[in-house]
Protein backbone atom coordinates (compact mmCIF):
# COMPACT_ATOMS: atom_id res chain seq x y z
CA UNK A 1 0.00 0.00 0.00
CA UNK A 2 1.07 3.51 -0.70
CA UNK A 3 1.57 6.15 1.69
CA UNK A 4 0.23 8.96 -1.26
CA UNK A 5 -2.64 11.36 0.43
CA UNK A 6 -5.15 11.62 -2.38
CA UNK A 7 -5.29 15.27 -0.97
CA UNK A 8 -9.12 15.43 -1.84
CA UNK A 9 -9.92 19.23 -0.59
CA UNK A 10 -7.34 21.10 -2.20
CA UNK A 11 -7.81 23.45 -4.86
CA UNK A 12 -4.99 25.08 -6.92
CA UNK A 13 -4.50 27.78 -9.31
CA UNK A 14 -3.90 26.94 -12.93
CA UNK A 15 -0.20 27.65 -15.02
CA UNK A 16 -0.09 30.42 -17.03
CA UNK A 17 1.09 26.96 -19.87
CA UNK A 18 -2.23 25.88 -18.80
CA UNK A 19 -4.60 28.97 -21.03
CA UNK A 20 -5.41 26.87 -24.01
CA UNK A 21 -7.55 24.84 -21.93
CA UNK A 22 -9.59 27.61 -20.81
CA UNK A 23 -9.95 27.99 -24.15
CA UNK A 24 -13.82 27.91 -24.81
CA UNK A 25 -13.92 25.41 -27.51
CA UNK A 26 -12.74 22.66 -24.67
CA UNK A 27 -14.65 24.25 -21.95
CA UNK A 28 -17.93 23.84 -24.43
CA UNK A 29 -17.48 20.74 -25.23
CA UNK A 30 -16.82 19.00 -22.01
CA UNK A 31 -19.83 20.74 -20.48
CA UNK A 32 -22.03 19.70 -23.68
CA UNK A 33 -20.59 16.66 -23.46
CA UNK A 34 -19.57 16.25 -27.14
CA UNK A 35 -17.89 17.74 -30.13
CA UNK A 36 -16.70 18.39 -32.14
CA UNK A 37 -13.09 19.20 -31.18
CA UNK A 38 -9.65 19.03 -32.87
CA UNK A 39 -6.24 20.04 -32.42
CA UNK A 40 -5.13 22.15 -35.24
CA UNK A 41 -1.68 22.51 -36.30
CA UNK A 42 -0.67 25.27 -38.04
CA UNK A 43 -0.32 23.59 -41.42
CA UNK A 44 -4.46 22.86 -41.37
CA UNK A 45 -4.26 19.28 -40.20
CA UNK A 46 -6.82 18.35 -37.59
CA UNK A 47 -6.74 15.41 -34.71
CA UNK A 48 -10.29 14.73 -33.56
CA UNK A 49 -10.49 14.85 -29.97
CA UNK A 50 -12.95 11.90 -28.96
CA UNK A 51 -15.00 14.04 -26.13
CA UNK A 52 -18.32 11.48 -26.45
CA UNK A 53 -15.54 8.95 -24.87
CA UNK A 54 -14.00 11.05 -22.58
CA UNK A 55 -17.45 12.53 -21.00
CA UNK A 56 -19.18 8.75 -20.47
CA UNK A 57 -17.84 6.25 -18.38
CA UNK A 58 -14.64 4.09 -18.93
CA UNK A 59 -14.79 1.68 -21.87
CA UNK A 60 -13.18 -2.01 -22.30
CA UNK A 61 -9.38 -0.56 -23.19
CA UNK A 62 -9.65 1.97 -20.52
CA UNK A 63 -10.47 -0.97 -18.22
CA UNK A 64 -7.70 -2.81 -19.83
CA UNK A 65 -5.28 0.32 -18.52
CA UNK A 66 -7.04 0.56 -15.08
CA UNK A 67 -6.54 -3.55 -14.23
CA UNK A 68 -2.45 -2.94 -14.85
CA UNK A 69 -2.50 -0.14 -11.95
CA UNK A 70 -1.24 -0.80 -8.79
CA UNK A 71 -1.61 1.02 -5.55
CA UNK A 72 -2.32 4.91 -5.15
CA UNK A 73 -3.19 5.93 -8.86
CA UNK A 74 -1.94 10.00 -10.19
CA UNK A 75 -4.28 10.53 -13.68
CA UNK A 76 -2.25 12.97 -15.42
CA UNK A 77 -4.25 15.20 -17.38
CA UNK A 78 -7.69 13.36 -16.07
CA UNK A 79 -10.52 15.83 -18.55
CA UNK A 80 -13.23 14.63 -17.22
CA UNK A 81 -13.10 11.73 -14.89
CA UNK A 82 -13.84 8.52 -16.72
CA UNK A 83 -10.43 7.20 -15.61
CA UNK A 84 -10.48 8.35 -12.10
CA UNK A 85 -14.43 7.47 -11.18
CA UNK A 86 -12.84 4.05 -12.58
CA UNK A 87 -10.08 3.45 -10.40
CA UNK A 88 -11.60 4.37 -7.29
CA UNK A 89 -14.46 1.81 -8.15
CA UNK A 90 -11.82 -0.66 -8.53
CA UNK A 91 -10.59 0.36 -4.98
CA UNK A 92 -7.77 2.56 -5.92
CA UNK A 93 -6.91 5.92 -4.03
CA UNK A 94 -6.86 8.01 -6.75
CA UNK A 95 -6.41 12.08 -7.36
CA UNK A 96 -7.05 13.86 -11.08
CA UNK A 97 -5.11 16.49 -12.10
CA UNK A 98 -6.10 18.92 -15.03
CA UNK A 99 -5.40 22.50 -16.09
CA UNK A 100 -9.10 22.75 -16.95
CA UNK A 101 -11.51 23.96 -14.60
CA UNK A 102 -14.58 22.31 -16.86
CA UNK A 103 -12.39 18.73 -16.36
CA UNK A 104 -12.00 19.46 -12.69
CA UNK A 105 -15.15 19.92 -11.74
CA UNK A 106 -16.60 17.57 -14.37
CA UNK A 107 -14.38 14.73 -12.51
CA UNK A 108 -15.57 15.87 -8.77
CA UNK A 109 -19.29 15.74 -10.16
CA UNK A 110 -18.67 11.88 -10.75
CA UNK A 111 -17.48 11.66 -6.94
CA UNK A 112 -13.67 11.75 -7.32
CA UNK A 113 -11.00 13.79 -6.30
CA UNK A 114 -9.19 16.58 -8.45
CA UNK A 115 -6.77 19.00 -8.34
CA UNK A 116 -6.38 22.34 -11.07
CA UNK A 117 -2.45 21.52 -11.73
CA UNK A 118 -0.07 21.32 -14.25
CA UNK A 119 2.06 18.14 -13.48
CA UNK A 120 5.02 20.50 -13.98
CA UNK A 121 3.18 22.72 -10.36
CA UNK A 122 4.03 21.25 -6.90
CA UNK A 123 1.43 18.44 -6.19
CA UNK A 124 0.33 15.93 -3.16
CA UNK A 125 2.49 13.02 -2.57
CA UNK A 126 5.49 13.37 -4.81
CA UNK A 127 7.07 10.79 -4.69
CA UNK A 128 5.00 8.60 -3.48
CA UNK A 129 2.28 7.53 -6.28
CA UNK A 130 2.12 3.67 -7.20
CA UNK A 131 0.76 4.72 -10.55
CA UNK A 132 0.90 7.22 -13.08
CA UNK A 133 -1.52 7.48 -15.91
CA UNK A 134 -0.76 8.88 -18.91
CA UNK A 135 -4.07 8.39 -21.54
CA UNK A 136 -5.75 9.50 -24.32
CA UNK A 137 -3.10 11.33 -25.79
CA UNK A 138 -1.11 13.17 -22.75
CA UNK A 139 2.13 11.73 -23.47
CA UNK A 140 1.83 14.51 -25.55
CA UNK A 141 1.69 17.50 -22.50
CA UNK A 142 4.08 20.45 -23.00
CA UNK A 143 5.62 19.01 -26.22
CA UNK A 144 8.69 17.68 -24.63
CA UNK A 145 8.40 13.81 -24.24
CA UNK A 146 12.09 13.28 -21.86
CA UNK A 147 10.56 15.95 -19.48
CA UNK A 148 7.47 14.85 -19.54
CA UNK A 149 8.94 11.75 -18.28
CA UNK A 150 11.54 12.41 -16.09
CA UNK A 151 8.90 14.80 -13.81
CA UNK A 152 6.45 11.49 -14.27
CA UNK A 153 9.74 9.44 -12.34
CA UNK A 154 9.68 12.50 -9.78
CA UNK A 155 6.28 11.92 -8.77
CA UNK A 156 5.82 7.84 -8.77
CA UNK A 157 7.16 6.18 -5.70
CA UNK A 158 10.54 4.23 -6.65
CA UNK A 159 9.72 0.98 -9.08
CA UNK A 160 6.29 2.64 -9.68
CA UNK A 161 4.41 2.35 -12.73
CA UNK A 162 3.27 4.44 -15.58
CA UNK A 163 0.52 3.17 -17.67
CA UNK A 164 0.51 5.42 -20.75
CA UNK A 165 -1.39 5.26 -24.51
CA UNK A 166 0.62 5.88 -27.83
CA UNK A 167 -0.32 6.64 -30.91
CA UNK A 168 -1.69 4.12 -32.61
CA UNK A 169 0.96 4.40 -35.57
CA UNK A 170 4.74 4.70 -35.66
CA UNK A 171 5.10 8.78 -35.10
CA UNK A 172 7.32 11.03 -33.23
CA UNK A 173 6.58 14.76 -33.73
CA UNK A 174 6.52 17.59 -31.65
CA UNK A 175 4.27 20.79 -32.83
CA UNK A 176 2.00 23.63 -31.85
CA UNK A 177 -1.68 23.05 -31.94
CA UNK A 178 -4.50 25.10 -30.84
CA UNK A 179 -7.97 23.34 -29.65
CA UNK A 180 -10.54 24.02 -32.27
CA UNK A 181 -14.42 23.68 -32.63
CA UNK A 182 -14.62 23.45 -36.21
CA UNK A 183 -16.68 26.58 -36.76
CA UNK A 184 -13.96 29.02 -36.39
CA UNK A 185 -13.20 29.55 -32.79
CA UNK A 186 -9.92 28.26 -31.88
CA UNK A 187 -7.90 28.34 -28.78
CA UNK A 188 -4.48 29.64 -27.91
CA UNK A 189 -1.66 27.79 -29.25
CA UNK A 190 0.55 25.77 -27.43
CA UNK A 191 3.05 22.95 -27.29
CA UNK A 192 2.29 19.45 -27.93
CA UNK A 193 3.80 15.73 -28.88
CA UNK A 194 2.25 12.58 -30.57
CA UNK A 195 4.36 9.17 -29.87
CA UNK A 196 4.02 5.86 -31.08
CA UNK A 197 4.95 2.99 -29.26
CA UNK A 198 8.33 2.86 -30.33
CA UNK A 199 9.02 6.42 -30.38
CA UNK A 200 7.68 6.53 -26.77
CA UNK A 201 9.99 3.34 -25.78
CA UNK A 202 12.69 5.39 -27.02
CA UNK A 203 12.37 8.51 -24.92
CA UNK A 204 11.80 6.45 -22.08
CA UNK A 205 14.56 3.92 -22.08
CA UNK A 206 17.24 6.31 -21.13
CA UNK A 207 15.36 7.54 -18.20
CA UNK A 208 15.13 4.37 -16.40
CA UNK A 209 11.59 3.51 -17.67
CA UNK A 210 11.68 -0.15 -18.63
CA UNK A 211 8.61 -1.60 -20.80
CA UNK A 212 6.48 -4.43 -18.59
CA UNK A 213 3.83 -4.81 -20.73
CA UNK A 214 2.37 -3.15 -24.07
CA UNK A 215 -0.94 -4.43 -25.62
CA UNK A 216 -3.63 -3.15 -28.02
CA UNK A 217 -7.43 -3.32 -27.83
CA UNK A 218 -10.30 -1.46 -29.30
CA UNK A 219 -7.76 0.41 -31.59
CA UNK A 220 -5.49 1.53 -28.84
CA UNK A 221 -2.24 1.40 -27.90
CA UNK A 222 -1.01 1.19 -24.22
CA UNK A 223 2.41 0.70 -22.25
CA UNK A 224 3.03 0.06 -18.71
CA UNK A 225 6.32 0.88 -18.03
CA UNK A 226 8.60 0.44 -14.41
CA UNK A 227 10.90 3.05 -13.29
CA UNK A 228 13.82 0.88 -12.22
CA UNK A 229 16.62 3.44 -11.41
CA UNK A 230 16.94 7.32 -10.96
CA UNK A 231 18.79 9.26 -13.25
Amino acid sequence: MSTAPPDTGLRGTAPASAAPWHADPYTNALRNGHGPLFLRRSDGWLLPLDVERWCASADAADLSALRRCEGSVLDIGCGPGRLVAGAAARGHRVLGIDVSQAAVDHTVRLGGAALLRSVFDALPGEGRWDTALLIDGNVGIGGDPPALLERVAQLVAPGGLLVAEAAPLDVDERVEVHVDDGHGAPGEPFPWARLGAPALLRHARPLGWNRVDQWTTGGRCFLALRRTRRT
